[in-house]
């Protein structure tokens, strides 16, 4: 029985170890492509861009959903609803963004073709391609689990919601 709980202990432990470690490496993967897509980003967007780096090398947990993620960061770094401007409001089943109205630092919503063809959000940090509307988000998975943030390369062919810090 205490064989079974401590293998049981170790397995959880490197478990969480290997998660943490891959969410790490998102990050260093992409570090000098985030930096610079935050030099180039308006003020507000570099301020919730950096606010989410911080949160994200600091491994922050939301419970929540990704939505609540990044409420949490725009509020955090002094934009709150009332400094958020809507620039694209569509729904699930379109209309969908024109790629060249996303810009750096955007809340995105969109299809999640990676996961099921739901709807998720995330912050647009660059394109990948442009060409194939491959670009990175800053994604946090919510549905209540207890991991953080990440960057993710994601398909963005149907973006239907985009709003910015103002």
């Amino acid at each position: 029985m205490q064989k079974t709980i401590l293998l049981l202990c170790l397995t959880l432990f490197f478990g969480n170890w290997l998660e943490a470690s891959s969410q790490t490496k998102s990050y260093k993967k992409y570090q000098k492509f985030i930096l610079k897509a935050e030099a180039k980003a308006t003020t507000p967007a570099r301020n919730v861009m950096q606010t989410i780096r911080r949160m994200v090398e600091n491994r922050v947990v939301i419970r929540g959903a990704c939505w609540d993620y990044l409420n949490r960061a725009f509020t955090k770094a002094g934009y709150p609803k009332g400094k958020r401007a809507v620039v694209h409001k569509g729904r699930k089943s379109g209309p969908y963004v024109k790629s060249s109205k996303i810009r750096i630092g955007d809340w995105l919503y969109y299809i999640n073709h990676s996961y099921h063809n739901i709807e998720h959000s995330g912050m647009f940090i660059g394109w990948i391609n442009y060409a194939k509307r491959l670009g990175l988000i800053m994604s946090y998975a919510g549905e209540g689990r207890a991991e953080p943030a990440r960057y993710k390369i994601y398909d963005l062919t149907h973006v239907y919601n985009i709003m910015r810090a103002k």
